[in-house]
């Protein structure tokens, strides 16, 4: 679409939905697009069907299996009718499966007259949004015929079946819980075995210290840290079912990462510290987790950096600054996952509230952005100084009781993936949560 002059400028979730109509076939990918274009809508229905047909579109049954199925379903604020096509999509309204990554294009407030005209010309006087409630809205999502997924490895995961937990392996001789223990491989693949033991679900490597004031080092001194212990830990049997995550805020380290068999990408600056680092993630086809940080880590914590008026309203402004960076630069919306950045340009209050302000943050990126809402959120209170601050425990290693609490809040406000140094304790924690989450489901 990219080469062909239509400019994608906001993306929905991806959901994996049962077939419609002719239900004896394999199960659907859907979502939708905003784009900008300068051609007609006929043209543009003539570019989407050379673009079907260079996919591998052919005739076939109708509503039958095909490689993909490209649909007008809205072209500004106009309305049209002729032979061969129909805009306002005829069939919108019926289908929940067009209905859910429609309505994440939209933000809960609405934000243009183009928008404004797109409620109009719905069939409810509701507008979209009384349109989606009535075929059954939300509660639609997560059942057996519609699943929000993220395209990770060889596999479609469904990140909100589960919380997921994420051990972390620092290879920095300077971090500030765990510096200098995992420096060679040997000792890093231990550790790593034994946090697959202990039931982490994804390995997060970092070979660049964030803490606050960490000198930086090059990418090509972070690439000699991270590769051989990143081919080792690929290599182990244990972590064939699990995920590998890189750590990093470089460009060409996440690209040579992803090449030796990296599965995500987890930048602490959400693309601001590297200009290359967004185009290359869109290139790359991985999840890239995006961290709210005010500055680097040398300034992140200074005074100007540290001033929020209503740190959860603000956090969700700026992180959906960089979602809007990201997507205009080729990063799909469902590729993405959010990170309010706990204990990064934070005081100890400012880490609180975000704790207990999840939803908050969901909330404030709705109005501009469903799909950005709807993203896996990820925490990572681990062993951070604000816990030592609250708890008077001045050594890292003495904040997992701390951190158990924190993740446990973290969970009922919403996190999808907690990222922590002592994966079995939290683990357990994490298990207890879902459990109640799953008993209070099925009572509501």
């Amino acid at each position: 679409m990219r080469k062909s002059g239509i400019h994608i400028t906001r993306h929905g979730c991806l959901y994996e939905t049962a077939p419609a109509y002719v239900t004896d076939q394999p199960r659907f990918l859907n979502s939708a697009v905003r784009a900008v274009t300068k051609l007609g809508p006929h043209e543009l229905l003539g570019v989407l069907k050379t673009i079907e047909r260079n996919m591998g579109r052919s005739g076939g049954i109708r509503y039958g299996p095909r490689p993909i199925d490209l649909d007008i379903l809205f072209y500004g604020k106009y309305q049209i009718g002729s032979d061969i096509l129909t805009v306002p999509h005829e069939r919108i309204w019926e289908r929940p499966f067009v209905m859910a990554p429609l309505m994440d294009l939209l933000g809960s407030v609405i934000d243009s007259d183009t928008v404004a005209c797109w409620h109009s010309l719905s069939t409810d006087s509701d507008g979209l949004f009384g349109l989606w409630e009535k075929l059954g809205g939300e509660s639609l999502i997560g059942k057996e015929g519609m699943k929000r997924v993220l395209p990770i490895r060889n596999h479609l995961w469904e990140w909100s079946k589960k919380t997921s937990v994420m051990g972390i392996l620092n290879l920095t001789p300077d971090s500030f819980s765990d510096g200098g223990k995992f420096v060679s491989v040997q000792n890093a693949v231990s550790h790593v075995r034994s946090m697959i033991s202990g039931g982490a679900d994804i390995i997060d490597i970092g070979a660049q210290s964030t803490r606050p004031m960490a000198s930086r080092i090059s990418a090509e001194q972070e690439l000699d840290r991270l590769i051989p212990v990143l081919e080792a830990v690929l290599e182990m049997p244990e972590m064939e079912e699990k995920l590998v995550s890189v750590d990093t805020f470089y460009s060409d380290v996440a690209s040579e990462a992803v090449n030796k068999g990296a599965h995500l990408i987890n930048d602490v600056s959400a693309g601001q510290l590297d200009p290359n680092m967004l185009k290359m993630v869109a290139s790359l086809d991985v999840p890239y987790i995006a961290m709210h940080m005010r500055g680097d880590p040398t300034t992140m914590q200074s005074s100007d950096n540290l001033q929020y008026s209503d740190v959860c309203s603000q956090v969700a402004s700026e992180l959906f600054s960089r979602v809007k960076d990201a997507e205009l630069s080729g990063v799909p919306a469902w590729r993405i996952i959010l990170d309010p950045g706990i204990g990064f340009s934070k005081k100890t209050e400012h880490n609180l509230d975000i704790l207990t302000g999840l939803p908050v943050i969901r909330s404030e990126i709705a109005k501009r952005s469903l799909a950005a809402s709807h993203a896996p959120l990820l925490i990572g209170p681990s062993r951070k100084r604000f816990l030592g601050e609250i708890c008077n425990r001045p050594a890292a290693g003495e904040r997992d009781p701390a951190t158990i609490a924190s993740v446990t809040a973290g969970i009922f406000g919403g996190a999808n993936i907690v990222r922590v140094h002592n994966v079995r304790d939290n683990v357990d924690a994490v298990k207890v949560c879902d459990a109640m989450l799953k008993e209070m489901s099925i009572q509501l």
